[in-house]
This record gives C-alpha cells, structure tokens and sequence, in this order.
C-alpha cells in the first residue's frame, strides 16, 4: 500500500503493509511488547514496523495523520482471513499442522501446557513449533508429518517466519481444540494405563520398555 508524506513541499512515497499476511510472527511479538509502552511510542514503533517511513519522519507527521495510518493497519488486522491453514510453507519446506486430536502425543500436550503456562505471547514460536511439523508424505489434501520428538528448537526459529495472520487462526482453532482435549484426555490416560497393563499382564517388564534392577 502506498502512502504520500508531504514535507517542506516536497511529496515523498512510501510503503505500507497491505494485508495482514505481511506481518511475520517475529515481527508481530514485536508489536505486542509495544503494548506495554505509551500509546505515543507504540504508534511510532507500529508505523515505522509496518512501512519503510523513517522513524524520525514518523513522529514529525500531524496526529490526524498517525490517527488515518493506525485506524489502516487496524482495519487489515480485522480483516485478516482467520481460516486455519493446515498447511504452510516457509522457505520451501511445507509444514502441516496436527492433522487431528487422535494423533496428540502425552509429550505434545505436556510441552504445550508448559509454553502456556509460562506465557502464551512469550512462546508462540514454541507453540506453532509443537503444532506444525514438516510433511514427509502428502497426496491432495492428506498428509503425514513427522512423529513429535520434543526436539523443536530449529523449527522453532523457522516458526517466526510464519505469518501473524497463520499464527492467529491456529491460536483459534487451537483454544477450541483446547476445550476437546481437556475432555478427552482423562479417557486418552486411562485407555494408556490400560494398555500398558495388558503389556504387562502379558510380557512382564520385556515389552514395557522398564527394567528393574
């Protein structure tokens, strides 16, 4: 989006993000530790964040201007598509999401409860790691990821190249996705228990992986 700053007569153009999905995820924790500042310092970092209008020229523009260039970027972030994106690409590697509540592993959801616990806006890297992982196998619309090992600090950097508006619509359907799992993750422990019980009862300490000694 393009935006003509007037000064000293001379009319110089700039450049505005157009759509939300211009924002990375990076730069979107960025804005959000902006929110802890004052309203003057967060419209002149978000300006200067969102458009290559030098910071100096930024807080050199008239209030109804700031006022115009911040009601635009308000209204692209409302109109961001909040459809989840199972699949994504960052650097040509494509990464799909959980492809469903059955295949949520005892290790996932512990390392999504501490990345909450501690601070969702602090780990959203962390959390996207946890909840996208690269496909290894695709046909149209299915596909197969890889199996969750715990290890996602690599993909946690690739993570901040996500765009904010991916990353919203995956907290959307992640917060109802929440909601499920808090009801299925009683029956998904006892059927577990059970399990291993029956491994047990069957092949005592062989097939459980344990040993005693």
């Amino acid at each position: 989006m393009k935006v003509k700053v007037k000064k000293e007569g001379k009319v110089k153009e700039f450049k505005l993000i157009s759509s939300w999905e211009d924002v990375t995820l990076e730069k979107w924790l960025q804005l959000i530790d902006l929110q802890t500042g004052t309203k003057t310092e967060e419209a002149t970092e978000t300006i200067a964040a969102l458009s290559n209008i030098p910071k100096q020229l930024v807080k050199e523009l008239a209030l109804k201007d700031v006022a115009v260039l911040m009601s635009k970027i308000a209204e692209l972030q409302q109109k961001q598509d909040t459809k989840l994106k199972k699949i994504i690409e960052i650097e040509g590697v494509e990464y799909g999401f959980m492809p469903d509540l059955d295949s949520i592993s005892l290790g996932q959801y512990a390392d999504l409860e501490t990345f909450i616990k501690n601070g969702i806006e602090k780990n959203l890297p962390e959390i996207m790691a946890v909840l996208y992982a690269p496909i290894k196998e695709k046909k149209n619309d299915i596909y197969i990821i890889d199996a969750y090992d715990g290890n996602i600090r690599l993909r946690t950097e690739e993570m901040k190249k996500m765009s904010a508006q991916q990353v919203q619509s995956a907290l959307v359907f992640f917060y109802t996705l929440g909601n499920e799992l808090l009801l299925t993750l009683p029956s998904f422990l006892t059927e577990r228990l059970k399990e291993i019980k029956e491994q047990l009862q069957a092949n005592p300490l062989q097939k459980s992986g344990v040993t005693l000694e």
